[in-house]
Protein backbone atom coordinates (compact mmCIF):
# COMPACT_ATOMS: atom_id res chain seq x y z
CA UNK A 1 0.00 0.00 0.00
CA UNK A 2 1.31 3.45 -0.82
CA UNK A 3 0.71 6.25 1.79
CA UNK A 4 -2.44 7.10 0.70
CA UNK A 5 -4.20 3.66 0.77
CA UNK A 6 -2.86 3.48 4.45
CA UNK A 7 -3.79 6.95 5.25
CA UNK A 8 -7.47 5.50 3.97
CA UNK A 9 -7.12 2.35 5.76
CA UNK A 10 -6.47 4.11 9.07
CA UNK A 11 -2.87 2.38 9.55
CA UNK A 12 -1.10 5.72 9.05
CA UNK A 13 -2.49 9.26 10.47
CA UNK A 14 -2.08 12.55 9.34
CA UNK A 15 -1.15 15.59 11.31
CA UNK A 16 -1.99 19.28 11.36
CA UNK A 17 0.32 21.57 12.93
CA UNK A 18 -1.83 24.89 14.06
CA UNK A 19 -5.16 24.85 15.22
CA UNK A 20 -6.19 28.00 14.21
CA UNK A 21 -8.97 29.30 11.43
CA UNK A 22 -7.41 26.66 9.13
CA UNK A 23 -6.47 24.05 10.53
CA UNK A 24 -9.39 23.56 13.14
CA UNK A 25 -11.28 22.90 10.41
CA UNK A 26 -9.39 21.25 8.41
CA UNK A 27 -8.60 18.50 11.09
CA UNK A 28 -11.82 17.97 11.86
CA UNK A 29 -12.90 17.48 8.26
CA UNK A 30 -10.27 14.62 8.18
CA UNK A 31 -10.98 13.13 11.07
CA UNK A 32 -14.42 11.69 9.52
CA UNK A 33 -12.20 10.21 6.78
CA UNK A 34 -8.53 9.02 8.74
CA UNK A 35 -6.96 9.28 12.08
CA UNK A 36 -5.71 12.90 12.81
CA UNK A 37 -3.43 14.90 15.34
CA UNK A 38 -4.31 18.29 15.89
CA UNK A 39 -0.99 19.67 17.30
CA UNK A 40 -1.03 23.55 18.40
CA UNK A 41 1.65 24.36 20.92
CA UNK A 42 -0.41 26.86 22.55
CA UNK A 43 -1.74 25.00 25.38
CA UNK A 44 -5.15 26.92 26.47
CA UNK A 45 -6.59 26.46 22.95
CA UNK A 46 -5.74 22.34 23.39
CA UNK A 47 -7.51 22.40 26.16
CA UNK A 48 -10.65 24.35 24.87
CA UNK A 49 -10.68 21.71 21.96
CA UNK A 50 -10.66 18.72 24.22
CA UNK A 51 -12.96 20.41 26.54
CA UNK A 52 -15.62 21.08 23.60
CA UNK A 53 -15.09 24.76 22.85
CA UNK A 54 -14.48 26.07 19.34
CA UNK A 55 -13.19 29.64 20.18
CA UNK A 56 -13.05 30.40 16.64
CA UNK A 57 -16.83 29.51 15.88
CA UNK A 58 -15.44 27.91 12.54
CA UNK A 59 -17.13 24.87 13.11
CA UNK A 60 -19.03 24.86 16.22
CA UNK A 61 -18.63 23.29 19.56
CA UNK A 62 -21.22 20.37 18.82
CA UNK A 63 -18.54 19.82 15.85
CA UNK A 64 -15.47 19.79 18.54
CA UNK A 65 -17.30 17.67 21.13
CA UNK A 66 -17.75 15.14 18.25
CA UNK A 67 -14.84 15.17 16.67
CA UNK A 68 -11.82 12.53 17.04
CA UNK A 69 -9.67 14.43 16.37
CA UNK A 70 -6.64 13.91 19.06
CA UNK A 71 -5.97 17.04 20.48
CA UNK A 72 -2.35 17.31 21.91
CA UNK A 73 0.30 20.11 23.00
CA UNK A 74 3.33 17.54 22.37
CA UNK A 75 5.48 17.06 19.74
CA UNK A 76 6.63 14.08 20.12
CA UNK A 77 2.80 12.32 19.08
CA UNK A 78 3.97 14.18 15.85
CA UNK A 79 6.39 10.87 14.78
CA UNK A 80 2.62 9.03 15.14
CA UNK A 81 1.86 10.23 11.65
CA UNK A 82 3.36 10.00 8.27
CA UNK A 83 1.00 12.92 6.34
CA UNK A 84 1.48 16.47 7.88
CA UNK A 85 -0.36 19.47 7.02
CA UNK A 86 1.26 22.84 8.67
CA UNK A 87 -1.18 25.67 9.13
CA UNK A 88 0.57 28.40 11.14
CA UNK A 89 0.17 31.98 10.26
CA UNK A 90 2.41 33.71 8.35
CA UNK A 91 2.08 37.53 9.80
CA UNK A 92 4.54 40.29 8.45
CA UNK A 93 6.89 42.55 10.82
CA UNK A 94 5.89 46.31 11.54
CA UNK A 95 8.73 46.99 8.59
CA UNK A 96 6.10 45.45 6.45
CA UNK A 97 8.35 42.31 5.54
CA UNK A 98 7.29 38.94 6.11
CA UNK A 99 7.78 37.57 9.24
CA UNK A 100 8.76 33.93 8.31
CA UNK A 101 9.41 32.75 12.32
CA UNK A 102 5.93 30.64 13.10
CA UNK A 103 6.59 28.57 9.31
CA UNK A 104 10.30 28.41 10.12
CA UNK A 105 9.32 27.41 13.97
CA UNK A 106 6.78 25.01 12.87
CA UNK A 107 9.37 23.19 10.25
CA UNK A 108 11.98 22.83 13.35
CA UNK A 109 9.10 20.97 15.26
CA UNK A 110 8.46 18.75 12.25
CA UNK A 111 11.57 18.06 11.27
CA UNK A 112 12.60 17.25 14.78
CA UNK A 113 10.14 14.78 14.77
CA UNK A 114 10.16 13.45 11.03
CA UNK A 115 10.05 9.83 10.04
CA UNK A 116 11.23 8.12 6.79
CA UNK A 117 8.24 7.70 4.03
CA UNK A 118 6.66 10.91 4.92
CA UNK A 119 5.31 14.12 3.32
CA UNK A 120 4.85 17.27 4.39
CA UNK A 121 2.58 19.93 2.82
CA UNK A 122 2.87 23.44 4.04
CA UNK A 123 -0.36 25.49 3.78
CA UNK A 124 0.67 29.02 5.38
CA UNK A 125 0.44 31.68 2.97
CA UNK A 126 4.53 32.33 1.93
CA UNK A 127 5.96 34.13 -1.31
CA UNK A 128 7.11 31.90 -4.35
CA UNK A 129 10.21 29.84 -3.37
CA UNK A 130 9.59 29.74 0.87
CA UNK A 131 8.79 25.54 0.77
CA UNK A 132 11.86 25.13 -1.09
CA UNK A 133 13.98 27.66 -0.53
CA UNK A 134 13.52 27.54 3.26
CA UNK A 135 11.57 25.44 4.76
CA UNK A 136 12.71 22.23 2.99
CA UNK A 137 16.74 22.76 4.44
CA UNK A 138 15.12 23.26 7.91
CA UNK A 139 13.35 20.16 7.66
CA UNK A 140 16.32 18.11 6.28
CA UNK A 141 18.72 19.86 8.89
CA UNK A 142 16.56 18.45 11.91
CA UNK A 143 15.90 15.45 10.44
CA UNK A 144 19.15 14.46 9.03
CA UNK A 145 16.78 12.66 6.24
CA UNK A 146 16.94 13.78 2.61
CA UNK A 147 13.98 15.48 0.65
CA UNK A 148 13.13 13.63 -2.12
CA UNK A 149 14.90 10.50 -1.06
CA UNK A 150 13.58 9.83 2.65
CA UNK A 151 10.63 12.12 2.27
CA UNK A 152 8.34 14.47 -0.03
CA UNK A 153 7.28 18.11 0.40
CA UNK A 154 4.16 19.58 -1.13
CA UNK A 155 2.09 22.83 -1.01
CA UNK A 156 -1.40 23.62 -0.60
CA UNK A 157 -2.84 27.40 0.25
CA UNK A 158 -5.50 27.62 2.56
CA UNK A 159 -8.88 29.30 1.29
CA UNK A 160 -10.41 29.45 3.99
CA UNK A 161 -12.96 32.34 4.75
CA UNK A 162 -12.77 33.01 7.97
CA UNK A 163 -16.89 33.69 9.36
CA UNK A 164 -18.30 31.91 5.89
CA UNK A 165 -20.84 29.09 6.32
CA UNK A 166 -21.53 29.34 2.94
CA UNK A 167 -18.25 29.08 1.06
CA UNK A 168 -16.75 26.21 3.94
CA UNK A 169 -13.73 24.05 3.44
CA UNK A 170 -15.14 21.49 1.82
CA UNK A 171 -16.88 23.45 -1.24
CA UNK A 172 -13.62 25.63 -2.05
CA UNK A 173 -11.43 24.68 -4.89
CA UNK A 174 -8.36 23.00 -3.47
CA UNK A 175 -4.71 24.29 -5.13
CA UNK A 176 -2.41 21.34 -4.28
CA UNK A 177 1.07 21.21 -5.66
CA UNK A 178 4.26 18.40 -4.98
CA UNK A 179 8.14 18.29 -5.61
CA UNK A 180 7.30 15.29 -8.08
CA UNK A 181 4.31 13.44 -9.79
CA UNK A 182 4.35 10.87 -7.22
CA UNK A 183 3.88 13.27 -4.24
CA UNK A 184 1.55 15.08 -6.37
CA UNK A 185 -1.13 12.45 -6.85
CA UNK A 186 -1.22 10.89 -3.30
CA UNK A 187 -1.25 14.77 -1.97
CA UNK A 188 -4.14 14.73 -4.41
CA UNK A 189 -5.69 11.92 -3.48
CA UNK A 190 -5.42 12.77 0.58
CA UNK A 191 -7.14 16.21 -0.07
CA UNK A 192 -9.75 14.46 -2.21
CA UNK A 193 -10.67 12.50 0.65
CA UNK A 194 -12.49 15.81 2.09
CA UNK A 195 -12.87 18.40 -0.27
CA UNK A 196 -16.49 18.43 -2.52
CA UNK A 197 -15.47 21.29 -5.16
CA UNK A 198 -12.63 19.72 -6.73
CA UNK A 199 -8.90 19.84 -6.63
CA UNK A 200 -6.59 21.59 -9.19
CA UNK A 201 -3.47 20.77 -9.46
CA UNK A 202 -0.76 23.40 -9.72
CA UNK A 203 2.23 22.65 -12.15
CA UNK A 204 4.68 23.34 -9.32
CA UNK A 205 4.94 24.22 -5.64
CA UNK A 206 6.20 27.86 -6.64
CA UNK A 207 3.15 28.43 -8.79
CA UNK A 208 0.94 27.11 -5.81
CA UNK A 209 2.41 29.65 -3.64
CA UNK A 210 2.07 32.06 -6.14
CA UNK A 211 -1.27 31.72 -6.55
CA UNK A 212 -2.74 32.68 -3.37
CA UNK A 213 -0.66 35.76 -2.66
CA UNK A 214 -1.38 36.58 -5.87
CA UNK A 215 -5.78 36.12 -5.85
CA UNK A 216 -5.65 38.27 -2.47
CA UNK A 217 -3.62 40.94 -4.19
CA UNK A 218 -6.02 41.06 -6.86
CA UNK A 219 -8.79 41.47 -4.18
CA UNK A 220 -6.86 44.30 -2.05
CA UNK A 221 -6.47 46.17 -5.33
CA UNK A 222 -9.79 46.12 -6.15
CA UNK A 223 -10.75 47.25 -2.89
CA UNK A 224 -8.23 49.71 -2.98
CA UNK A 225 -10.04 51.35 -6.29
CA UNK A 226 -13.39 51.62 -4.34
CA UNK A 227 -11.51 53.29 -1.56
CA UNK A 228 -10.12 56.03 -3.54
CA UNK A 229 -13.48 56.23 -5.37
CA UNK A 230 -14.98 56.51 -2.09
CA UNK A 231 -12.66 59.24 -0.44
CA UNK A 232 -13.13 61.12 -4.01
CA UNK A 233 -16.97 60.75 -3.62
CA UNK A 234 -16.91 62.19 -0.02
CA UNK A 235 -15.31 65.27 -1.34
CA UNK A 236 -18.08 65.27 -4.24
CA UNK A 237 -20.62 65.09 -1.67
CA UNK A 238 -21.87 62.03 -3.87
CA UNK A 239 -22.82 58.78 -1.86
CA UNK A 240 -20.39 55.76 -3.24
CA UNK A 241 -23.26 53.00 -2.39
CA UNK A 242 -26.08 55.21 -4.91
CA UNK A 243 -22.73 54.92 -7.44
CA UNK A 244 -21.79 51.31 -6.91
CA UNK A 245 -25.45 49.85 -7.00
CA UNK A 246 -26.03 52.32 -10.53
CA UNK A 247 -22.39 50.60 -11.51
CA UNK A 248 -23.46 47.08 -10.71
CA UNK A 249 -26.35 47.07 -13.01
CA UNK A 250 -23.97 46.12 -15.36
CA UNK A 251 -23.34 42.32 -16.26
CA UNK A 252 -19.74 42.45 -16.09
CA UNK A 253 -19.05 44.62 -12.96
CA UNK A 254 -16.69 43.25 -10.47
CA UNK A 255 -19.19 44.25 -7.27
CA UNK A 256 -16.26 45.21 -5.31
CA UNK A 257 -17.42 47.92 -2.32
CA UNK A 258 -15.18 50.01 -0.31
CA UNK A 259 -13.91 49.07 3.20
CA UNK A 260 -11.58 48.37 6.33
CA UNK A 261 -8.99 45.82 4.11
CA UNK A 262 -7.69 44.13 7.48
CA UNK A 263 -7.56 40.32 8.71
CA UNK A 264 -4.82 37.79 8.20
CA UNK A 265 -4.75 37.53 4.33
CA UNK A 266 -5.89 40.44 2.11
CA UNK A 267 -4.19 42.87 4.62
CA UNK A 268 -0.57 40.92 4.48
CA UNK A 269 -0.13 38.52 1.73
CA UNK A 270 0.42 41.63 -0.98
CA UNK A 271 3.57 42.62 1.24
CA UNK A 272 4.92 38.81 0.73
CA UNK A 273 4.41 39.74 -3.13
CA UNK A 274 5.87 42.58 -3.26
CA UNK A 275 8.78 41.24 -0.82
CA UNK A 276 10.39 39.25 -3.13
CA UNK A 277 9.61 40.84 -5.93
CA UNK A 278 12.10 43.39 -4.85
CA UNK A 279 14.32 40.95 -4.03
CA UNK A 280 14.69 40.55 -7.49
CA UNK A 281 14.64 44.01 -8.67
CA UNK A 282 11.38 45.20 -9.06
CA UNK A 283 9.63 47.80 -7.24
CA UNK A 284 5.68 47.30 -7.39
CA UNK A 285 3.46 50.03 -8.27
CA UNK A 286 0.12 49.22 -8.47
CA UNK A 287 -0.24 46.34 -5.27
CA UNK A 288 1.81 49.00 -2.84
CA UNK A 289 -0.38 51.63 -4.00
CA UNK A 290 -3.64 50.04 -2.92
CA UNK A 291 -1.89 48.57 0.12
CA UNK A 292 -1.18 52.64 1.12
CA UNK A 293 -4.91 53.41 0.62
CA UNK A 294 -6.35 50.50 2.18
CA UNK A 295 -4.25 50.96 4.97
CA UNK A 296 -4.76 54.78 5.19
CA UNK A 297 -8.70 54.48 5.37
CA UNK A 298 -8.85 53.72 9.60
CA UNK A 299 -7.19 57.31 9.63
CA UNK A 300 -9.79 58.70 6.81
CA UNK A 301 -12.64 57.34 8.84
CA UNK A 302 -11.99 58.35 12.11
CA UNK A 303 -11.39 62.06 10.25
CA UNK A 304 -14.86 62.01 9.10
CA UNK A 305 -16.25 61.47 12.24
CA UNK A 306 -14.32 64.32 13.71
CA UNK A 307 -15.98 66.46 11.11
CA UNK A 308 -19.70 65.51 12.36
CA UNK A 309 -18.90 65.90 15.56
CA UNK A 310 -17.04 69.52 14.85
CA UNK A 311 -20.33 70.05 12.46
CA UNK A 312 -22.54 69.17 15.23
CA UNK A 313 -20.87 71.49 17.43
CA UNK A 314 -19.46 68.92 19.92
CA UNK A 315 -16.81 69.49 22.01
CA UNK A 316 -14.17 67.19 20.62
CA UNK A 317 -11.87 66.02 23.30
CA UNK A 318 -16.01 65.57 25.67
CA UNK A 319 -17.43 63.78 23.03
CA UNK A 320 -18.97 59.54 23.57
CA UNK A 321 -18.03 58.33 20.49
CA UNK A 322 -19.21 54.23 20.35
CA UNK A 323 -17.13 52.01 17.65
CA UNK A 324 -19.60 48.84 17.46
CA UNK A 325 -16.80 45.89 16.28
CA UNK A 326 -13.56 45.62 16.24
CA UNK A 327 -12.94 41.81 14.75
CA UNK A 328 -11.88 42.44 11.18
CA UNK A 329 -14.88 41.15 9.24
CA UNK A 330 -18.63 40.45 10.38
CA UNK A 331 -19.94 37.70 12.05
CA UNK A 332 -16.25 36.61 13.45
CA UNK A 333 -14.33 36.53 16.40
CA UNK A 334 -10.87 37.10 14.63
CA UNK A 335 -9.35 40.25 15.28
CA UNK A 336 -5.99 39.87 13.84
CA UNK A 337 -4.72 43.15 12.04
CA UNK A 338 -8.13 44.54 12.49
CA UNK A 339 -8.33 48.19 10.91
CA UNK A 340 -10.69 49.64 13.88
CA UNK A 341 -7.65 50.01 15.57
CA UNK A 342 -6.59 52.45 13.46
CA UNK A 343 -9.69 54.61 13.55
CA UNK A 344 -9.37 54.20 17.33
CA UNK A 345 -5.87 55.37 17.73
CA UNK A 346 -6.73 57.99 15.28
CA UNK A 347 -9.45 59.09 17.57
CA UNK A 348 -7.19 59.08 20.53
CA UNK A 349 -4.59 61.90 19.35
CA UNK A 350 -7.77 64.23 19.27
CA UNK A 351 -8.33 63.56 22.74
CA UNK A 352 -11.29 60.68 22.14
CA UNK A 353 -11.24 57.33 24.15
CA UNK A 354 -13.97 55.41 21.72
CA UNK A 355 -16.07 52.74 23.80
CA UNK A 356 -15.81 49.77 21.76
CA UNK A 357 -18.52 46.84 21.69
CA UNK A 358 -18.28 43.53 19.96
CA UNK A 359 -20.55 40.57 21.00
CA UNK A 360 -18.17 38.22 18.47
CA UNK A 361 -14.75 39.25 19.95
CA UNK A 362 -13.03 37.65 22.82
CA UNK A 363 -12.41 40.33 26.00
CA UNK A 364 -9.37 38.88 26.75
CA UNK A 365 -7.74 38.75 23.47
CA UNK A 366 -9.07 42.24 22.74
CA UNK A 367 -7.18 43.67 25.83
CA UNK A 368 -4.00 41.90 25.55
CA UNK A 369 -4.06 42.53 21.55
CA UNK A 370 -4.81 46.48 21.49
CA UNK A 371 -5.00 47.29 25.02
CA UNK A 372 -9.16 48.55 24.93
CA UNK A 373 -11.85 47.19 27.14
CA UNK A 374 -14.86 45.74 25.68
CA UNK A 375 -18.38 46.89 27.00
CA UNK A 376 -21.19 45.31 26.78
CA UNK A 377 -23.92 46.40 24.07
CA UNK A 378 -26.54 46.88 26.31
CA UNK A 379 -24.71 48.98 28.74
CA UNK A 380 -23.87 51.71 25.71
CA UNK A 381 -26.14 55.16 26.91
CA UNK A 382 -25.18 59.18 26.32
CA UNK A 383 -23.22 58.41 23.20
CA UNK A 384 -22.68 61.41 20.77
CA UNK A 385 -21.42 59.39 17.90
CA UNK A 386 -22.04 55.66 16.91
CA UNK A 387 -19.76 53.93 14.50
CA UNK A 388 -21.22 50.95 12.98
CA UNK A 389 -17.70 49.63 12.12
CA UNK A 390 -18.12 45.86 11.39
CA UNK A 391 -21.45 44.36 9.94
CA UNK A 392 -22.26 41.86 12.56
CA UNK A 393 -25.47 40.93 12.06
CA UNK A 394 -26.45 41.75 15.84
CA UNK A 395 -25.84 45.22 14.72
CA UNK A 396 -27.63 44.98 11.26
CA UNK A 397 -30.80 43.55 13.35
CA UNK A 398 -30.90 46.47 15.78
CA UNK A 399 -34.06 48.36 16.09
CA UNK A 400 -33.88 52.50 15.92
CA UNK A 401 -35.65 52.55 19.42
CA UNK A 402 -32.76 50.60 20.05
CA UNK A 403 -30.09 52.66 18.41
CA UNK A 404 -32.05 56.08 19.39
CA UNK A 405 -31.54 54.46 23.46
CA UNK A 406 -27.91 54.66 23.24
CA UNK A 407 -27.44 58.08 22.17
CA UNK A 408 -27.59 61.02 24.83
CA UNK A 409 -31.50 61.86 25.95
CA UNK A 410 -32.84 64.63 25.45
CA UNK A 411 -30.41 66.20 22.64
CA UNK A 412 -32.01 67.11 19.12
CA UNK A 413 -32.21 64.01 16.46
CA UNK A 414 -29.43 66.29 13.97
CA UNK A 415 -26.97 66.03 16.91
CA UNK A 416 -27.17 62.55 16.75
CA UNK A 417 -23.98 61.09 14.98
CA UNK A 418 -24.18 57.63 12.45
CA UNK A 419 -20.64 56.79 10.90
CA UNK A 420 -22.17 53.38 8.71
CA UNK A 421 -18.65 52.36 7.59
CA UNK A 422 -20.11 49.50 6.28
CA UNK A 423 -23.35 50.96 4.81
CA UNK A 424 -25.18 48.90 6.70
CA UNK A 425 -28.31 51.00 7.41
CA UNK A 426 -31.41 52.12 6.13
CA UNK A 427 -30.64 55.63 4.20
CA UNK A 428 -34.00 56.52 3.65
CA UNK A 429 -35.23 55.93 7.42
CA UNK A 430 -32.17 58.03 8.68
CA UNK A 431 -33.09 60.89 6.87
CA UNK A 432 -36.66 60.40 7.62
CA UNK A 433 -35.47 60.49 11.40
CA UNK A 434 -33.29 63.20 11.35
CA UNK A 435 -29.86 61.67 12.32
CA UNK A 436 -26.58 63.06 11.63
CA UNK A 437 -25.15 60.33 8.96
CA UNK A 438 -21.69 59.50 6.88
CA UNK A 439 -21.43 56.37 5.31
CA UNK A 440 -17.67 55.27 3.45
Amino acid sequence: MNLYEKIVNKVEKISVIGLGYVGMPLAVAFSKKALVIGFDLNKKKIMQYKSGVDPTNEVGNEAIKLTTVDFTSNEDRLKEAKFHIIAVPTPINSDKTPDLSPVEGASTIIGRNLTKGSIVVYESTVYPGVTEDICIPILEKESGLKCGVDFKVGYSPERINPGDKVHTLEKIIKIVSGMDDASLDIISKVYELVIEAGIHKASSIKVAEAAKVVENSQRDINIAFMNELAMVFDRMGIDTKDVVEAMNTKWNALKFSPGLVGGHCIGVDPYYFVYEAEKLGYHSQIILSGRKINDGMGEFVADAIIKKLINANKLVKQAKVVILGITFKENCPDIRNSKVEDIIKRLNEYGIKPVIVDPHADALEVRSEYGVELVELNSVNDADSLVFAVAHEEFKEMSWEKIDRMFIDGIDNSEKIIIDVKSILDKAKIKQIGYSYWSL
